[in-house]
C-alpha cells in the first residue's frame, strides 16, 4: 500500500485525472476496477471516480508497485543541469521565457520545458519530491525554429487559468515576421483553412474548407518597407503564419519549406513571437492582476 497526501497542486482535479497522472500504464478500466474493489481509498473510504481532490486528502492505493514511477533521481539530475533561460517576466504564478530559435519547446533534451523546470528547481520553487502529479508546464508552444515568448505556469491553478484564457481567446499573441517582398494590401485579414500533411510534415492553406482541414484567421499589418509585418493570431493552428503568408505569395525569409529562396543563408525562418497581451473579458480569479498587462520581447529575429 502506498499513501499520498494531496497538495495544493493536486486539488481541484477529478480522482481519475489524478490517478492517470500518478500511475504509469494504468488504463481507465483498471482505475474503475480498483475503485470497485476498494483498492483506492480517499480519507479511508471508497470514493467515486469523479470525486474532486481536496487539499489534505489522504489517498491509500493498494496497487502493485509496477504502476508507480521511480524516476525521481533521474529527474533531479536533469534539473541540476546548467541550462540557460531568458526570463522576461515572472511572478508567483507564471513566468514568460524568450525561447531562442533552434530549441524545441518540449520533447528533447535541453528543451524549453527542461530549462524552465531547472530554473525553478534551482530557485527552490519546484521539487519533484514534493509533488504527486504536478510539474511546471508550458501554456503555449511555438515551433522549434521560431523564437519568442512562451508562458509557463508555476502551479496547477495558474496552468488551468492560463489555458482557459488562451482557449477563450483572452490572451493575444503577436508575431513579427519578415516576408520576401512587400505585402499587398499592407494591412488585412488572412482567413481560410489549414490541412496538415503528416508525411511531408508540412501544412497547406486553402481558401475553402477541405476534408480534415481546420479554420484559421490571422490579422496583419506591415511595419516598414523591408517586408517586416506584425501578425495577430486569432486561431492557433500548426504553421498557421508560415502557410498563410506563403499561400499569399509572400513566404517568410529563410523559410525554404514554404517557398523562400534557397539561396537565403539564414538558418531559420524570420518569425518571432514578440508580444503577449492579457486582455480578459471574463473573471480570472487569482490571475486577475494580469489583465491589461502587455509583455514585449526585443524585436531581433
Amino acid at each position: 500500500m502506498k499513501k499520498f497526501v494531496a497538495g495544493g497542486n493536486d486539488a481541484g482535479q477529478r480522482l481519475d485525472k489524478f490517478l492517470t497522472k500518478l500511475l504509469v500504464g494504468a488504463s481507465k478500466g483498471m482505475l474503475y476496477k480498483w475503485l470497485r474493489k476498494k483498492r483506492v481509498k480517499v480519507n479511508g473510504k471508497k470514493t467515486d471516480i469523479d470525486y474532486i481532490i481536496q487539499p489534505g486528502d489522504v489517498l491509500e492505493l493498494y496497487i502493485n508497485d509496477e504502476f508507480f514511477p521511480n524516476n525521481s533521481d533521474e529527474k533531479t539530475e536533469i534539473l541540476k543541469k546548467e541550462l540557460p533561460l531568458k526570463v522576461v517576466y515572472e511572478d508567483e504564478n507564471i513566468l514568460i521565457a524568450d525561447k531562442p530559435s533552434g530549441i524545441a519547446a518540449h520533447g528533447e533534451d535541453g528543451c524549453l520545458l527542461d530549462r524552465v523546470q531547472s530554473y525553478l528547481f534551482k530557485k527552490g520553487e519546484y521539487s519533484p519530491e514534493c509533488e504527486n502529479t504536478f510539474a511546471p508546464a508550458l501554456c503555449n508552444r511555438i515551433d522549434k525554429n521560431t523564437s519568442g515568448l512562451v508562458i509557463a505556469a508555476k502551479n496547477a491553478a495558474a496552468l488551468r487559468g492560463i489555458n482557459e484564457k488562451i482557449r477563450d481567446r483572452e490572451i493575444n499573441k503577436y508575431y513579427l515576421l519578415r516576408t520576401e517582398g512587400n505585402i499587398t494590401p499592407p494591412e488585412g485579414v488572412i482567413e481560410g483553412y489549414t490541412l496538415k500533411n503528416e508525411r511531408e510534415r508540412k501544412v497547406y492553406f486553402y481558401k475553402s474548407e477541405a476534408p480534415g482541414s481546420k479554420y484559421c484567421k490571422t490579422l496583419y499589418r506591415t511595419l516598414g518597407s523591408d517586408g517586416t509585418v506584425e501578425a495577430l493570431l486569432l486561431t492557433g493552428r500548426t504553421h498557421q503564419i508560415r502557410a498563410s503568408f506563403a499561400a499569399m505569395g509572400y513566404p517568410l525569409c529563410g523559410d525554404v519549406k514554404y517557398g523562400a529562396k534557397t539561396n537565403d543563408r539564414r538558418d531559420f525562418q524570420q518569425l518571432r513571437a514578440y508580444k503577449i497581451e492579457f486582455k480578459f473579458s471574463t473573471p480570472a480569479g487569482e490571475l486577475e492582476y494580469l489583465n491589461g498587462k502587455v509583455i514585449t520581447a526585443d524585436t531581433k529575429f
